[in-house]
């Protein structure tokens, strides 16, 4: 199915994607869906015949454990909803412990890397199948972005994609952004993935902004479209026409003008790539035959079995690195302990930023102390529900340790954290009257 040009709806700029002319298609991240209802501007959006993909981020399907059915229930019951073609999801483990290790669970709150092992890839296919039976439309799922590095991989970024297609049949998201990303940070060569890959199974293709600081790529999706990542999308085009290129933008969002200058630089690049590949075909055919087969070479390997308790070793290693990176164990051996800092901190004040969003109130009541006290939250209590369960037990943390000086910023605190904890919420007549008392006081 051919999607075409596309931009990642988010409600901050829902106004701005409405606007922008030539967009064939959006996709929005489903968790922050509703299930029974779609936001207005969607809605708009269908009735125009843009078509809405949902794109999780939470089921990590490369984790030990078996996808949970009620978040696949919840994905398909959005896919059916939008009347979507596809559903896309990452390939990448969000949580980590539990019965499996007889340990607390964890959640990382971001995705994380699969090691490209054959026992990681048995697990993944075997998860893969599972959602795909739960879903009613076809899934693709998306390389991801990573910072660190597992020791001791078995296959290279392609070879796994490789090999998870021919396994399963799933689709490819192709995120050009992220093999940029793994090229600075773990000196993978986008071009070798892209040869190794199978190009005939894209669905479609992310781009994105990111920075480089200290060495390090951030895949941060808050900056412009770098130069790099372009080449990494022409080199793609180069192989293969793809379904779909979609932009990504998650915060610092611009005007609706210089998204619509990204959107056209893709195009040019997408049109530019097309002619090359036109000029060179019409070289090699006029040149005598060389005997040269296609780019991606020999496909996959042949399928090595995963030993008998793939799920098991996959859970300990993940749980391992997970507790490093959000409870301060001590680091699994064979990791780059600096990259390790580095993700740590990531994690932290992506938990932070997120937490605000959630919450606006937090930040508000806090004011400008709101991001210390969370970081200081976040290195003694890891994880282990959504972000909504994170903010209600932060401000817990800070009330049943002390409070807060401002006495209004107290009850306010307090108030807020009431309102959220309880078996239900208040009712509106006391939230009036709260709000009316919170005015009398000065607040």
């Amino acid at each position: 199915m051919k999607l075409g040009i596309g931009i990642g709806w988010r409600p901050e700029i829902a106004a701005e994607v409405e606007a922008l002319t030539g967009i064939d298609w959006v996709e929005a991240v489903a968790e922050n869906l509703c299930a029974d209802h779609l936001p207005g501007s969607l809605v708009r959006l269908r009735e125009r015949g843009v078509t809405v993909v949902p794109h999780g981020v939470s089921l990590g399907l490369g984790g030990a454990d078996r996808p949970d059915a009620g978040r696949l229930a919840s994905l398909a019951a959005r896919a059916e909803l939008l009347g979507t073609p596809l559903v896309t999801e990452h390939i990448a483990f969000v949580r980590a412990g539990g019965p499996l290790t007889a340990t607390p669970r964890l959640e990382a709150g971001h995705l994380l890397p699969v090691p490209r092992t054959w026992d990681a890839l048995e697990v993944l296919c075997e998860n893969v199948r599972i959602a795909q039976d739960s879903l009613p439309v076809p899934l693709a799922l998306e390389n991801i972005a990573a910072l660190i590095s597992w020791p001791d991989e078995e296959l290279t970024e392609g070879q796994f994609l490789a090999e998870l297609v021919e396994r399963t049949g799933v689709r490819l998201l192709i995120d050009v952004a992220n093999l940029h990303t793994n090229h600075v940070n773990r000196g993978e060569d986008p071009v070798k993935a892209l040869d190794e890959l199978p190009v005939e199974a894209i669905a479609y293709v992310h781009v994105a902004g990111g920075v480089e600081k200290d060495g390090v790529w951030h895949d941060t999706h808050a900056h412009p479209v770098t130069a790099p990542v372009l080449d990494v999308l022409a080199e793609l085009r180069s192989r293969v026409d793809p379904p779909g290129v979609l932009l990504e933008r998650d915060d610092a969002f611009p005007p609706g003008a210089e998204l619509a200058a990204e959107l056209e630089t893709i195009r040019g690049t997408l049109r530019a790539a097309a002619e090359l590949k036109t000029v060179r075909g019409t070289l090699r055919a006029a040149a005598p035959d060389s005997g040269a087969g296609n780019s991606r070479g020999a496909g996959p390997l042949a399928g090595k079995p995963a030993a008998p308790g793939a799920r098991d070793r996959t859970a300990v290693a993940q749980t391992a690195l997970l507790s490093s990176l959000v409870a301060g164990t001590p680091a699994p051996e064979g990791f780059d302990h600096r990259r390790l800092r580095v993700q740590s901190r990531a994690l932290a004040a992506k938990r932070a930023d997120v937490v605000a969003k959630v919450a606006p109130e937090l930040p508000r009541i806090l004011g400008d102390g709101y991001r210390a006290a969370f970081l200081d939250y976040a290195r003694a209590r890891p994880m282990s529900g959504g972000y909504r369960r994170d903010a209600l037990d932060f401000a817990e943390r800070i009330l049943i340790s002390g409070g807060l000086a401002d006495p209004v910023a107290q009850r306010r605190l307090t108030h807020w954290w009431e309102d959220r904890s309880g078996p239900r919420p208040p009712r509106r007549t006391a939230r009036l009257v709260r709000a009316a008392r919170a005015v009398l006081v000065g607040k």
